[in-house]
């Protein structure tokens, strides 16, 4: 159990339209698991008992969002997003009264989340008060490519890892350091970037591999069958 004093609060950037999927709608609106992957995104965040909202970054044209029964759940707020990622990542930021709250940023794209993983983000914040993100350690051997598409060399992949989300910081702080680094022309990738651009180093919490992110179609019926394990083993436990 997380013992957790301040308000947690988590943000869903959900503005993108997913042009990669080669699909007719945003790839957060594609079925899966006898839903849509923004709703079993969204189902995972608000049934965690830690979380008390969940803010969801739209598109100002979004016409599906509406339809989903998460929509009306009352622990969900939604608010307009932006061009870009972090756009809408400060607008759900700017929407907060909170003044003290945590800010637990994931991708709409992830719907393979687990609630251990979150209680370990959580419960990093007594080793990095920082702040911290999930994160899987490279298992592959990894290669830096030349200009002409042949291998340059071999980058040892001991201090490496793949960034995965949530991603867990205080809110105001973020907000205002994700600010100063699109005033300031900085490219953000995604919220730990923009803390070491502004010299915060946030931990690394080692997270599960299967919490994909939903990119490519052929990554759809793989989130399809981590998901149907995670309910085989939710299952059994029960």
């Amino acid at each position: 159990m997380n013992h957790f004093s301040q308000e947690i609060i988590a943000i869903v950037p959900a503005a993108g339209i997913g042009s990669r999927m080669q699909a007719q709608c945003p790839k957060q609106y594609l079925p899966l698991a006898g839903s849509c992957i923004l709703s079993v995104t969204l189902n995972v965040l608000l049934s965690h008992p830690a979380i008390s909202r969940v803010v969801v970054a739209l598109h100002p044209q979004d016409e599906y969002f509406a339809k989903l029964p998460e929509a009306q759940h009352p622990k969900l707020t939604q608010v307009i997003g932006g061009g870009e990622r972090v756009d809408s990542v400060i607008a759900a930021l700017a929407s907060l009264h909170e003044v003290d709250a945590w800010a637990l940023v994931h991708d709409a794209a992830r719907p393979c989340l687990t609630h251990q993983d979150i209680d370990k983000l959580i419960a990093s914040q007594r080793q990095f008060p920082q702040g911290a993100i999930l994160a899987a350690p490279v298992r592959d051997t990894m290669k830096r490519a030349s200009g002409n598409g042949c291998i340059d060399t071999t980058v040892p992949r001991e201090a490496l890892w793949h960034a995965l989300t949530p991603q867990f910081f205080p809110a105001l702080q973020l907000k205002q350091i994700l600010q100063q680094a699109v005033a300031a022309g900085v490219n953000v990738t995604d919220e730990a970037s923009a803390m070491e651009w502004a010299g915060i180093m946030p931990g690394l919490v080692s997270g599960r591999a299967d919490n994909i992110k939903v990119t490519h179609p052929d990554d759809l019926p793989l989130a399809q069958l981590y998901l149907s394990h995670h309910q085989h083993i939710k299952q059994a436990l029960e």
